[in-house]
């Protein structure tokens, strides 16, 4: 669901992070129009990782280089998609954009600023101003149209930089062994990754199913089934819808859980854990099969091997037993 990004005047509704890097707020023609246009300006890459304590490096590289921010979450294979869609774009671009990636799991105060309901989800930061962009995982036409957009209004505010890189950063010495190629994927992991990318969920999930049922300890297919399943349980349906369904009747049991969903397409992970373990008492057989059921995908989802996944099974075999 792609959003126009908006024009000078409108930005100056768009999400003021100067609380979060305190620093003074920058309008968007003041210091952005010190940068000459078209300036080289030097930096060792054009792909970075952003931090709730880096952030305002790239605040300040905004003022001279449009930058897209992509908040993503490393459990979520949407966002692996995305991410490597923003590169192909960023790389295409020979340096008109920098891209900032941010794990939302591990830097809060910047999905706060960014109001990110949901992953992944992607901003552009220009002249020091943050612009909403689009959230999921679209296709790379719209993207590339988008990131367009963002240059569009970036030249409108005087950020006409571009990032230039030493071409010797990243070569591989001779003597060095070369990374292996990645094996291919599965062919029906390919048919699922297929489908996702053309927004066809039920495909993906059939994929998967089959491959589950080919070999049921496929453990990558059966992550990748309760991924796509939440993909296309909120498909659709927006953030107010789910809320204002699960605030209108909180007996009911499926609005919980699509609020749960939510949750953790959010990133919220401790948040989606206990609003199902708290409605579960009070559920009768069939409620606690489908909370169960449910938290149990959620645990694919996250991986079983993260400490809040540890202590939600705890939880629930403690009430379970």
């Amino acid at each position: 669901m792609s959003q126009i990004p908006p024009t000078p005047t409108n930005l100056r509704g768009a999400v003021d992070l100067s609380g979060l890097v305190n620093r003074p707020q920058a309008s968007a023609g003041g210091a952005a129009s010190e940068a000459a246009p078209g300036e080289a300006i030097e930096l060792p890459s054009l792909f970075f990782q952003g931090t709730d304590a880096n952030f305002n490096d790239f605040i300040d590289l905004s003022m001279r280089v449009p930058v897209v921010v992509a908040l993503s979450a490393s459990w979520a294979d949407p966002d692996r998609r995305l991410a490597t869609v923003l590169d192909t774009v960023t790389s295409d671009l020979s340096g008109r954009i920098v891209l900032v990636q941010v794990d939302v799991d591990a830097n809060p105060q910047l999905v706060q600023a960014f109001q990110a309901q949901s992953v992944p989800a992607v901003a552009g930061i220009v002249a020091g101003r943050p612009v909403q962009l689009f959230a999921g995982a679209i296709p790379e036409d719209q993207v590339r149209d988008v990131v367009a957009q963002l240059l569009e209004l970036a030249a409108q505010n005087g950020v006409t930089g571009t990032a230039k890189v030493d071409a010797t950063a990243g070569e591989t010495p001779e003597d060095e062994a070369a990374e292996p190629e990645p094996e291919p994927l599965p062919p029906l992991h390919a048919e699922a990754y297929e489908a996702i990318d053309r927004g066809d969920y039920p495909a993906a999930i059939a994929a998967y199913k089959t491959a589950i049922a080919q070999d049921p300890r496929d453990t990558m297919a059966i992550a990748g089934l309760a991924q796509v399943s939440l993909l296309d349980r909120l498909a659709g349906r927006t953030l107010d819808e789910i809320r204002s369904a699960a605030a209108a009747d909180p007996a009911d049991l499926h609005a919980q859980l699509a609020v749960a969903d939510l949750d953790l397409s959010g990133g919220h992970v401790d948040d989606a854990f206990d609003r199902l373990l708290t409605v579960f008492p009070s559920l009768d057989a069939a409620g606690k099969e489908a909370v169960r059921a449910r938290i149990l995908e959620y645990f694919e989802i996250v991986g079983v091997d993260d400490p809040r996944v540890g202590k939600a099974r705890a939880r629930l075999a403690s009430l379970l037993y």
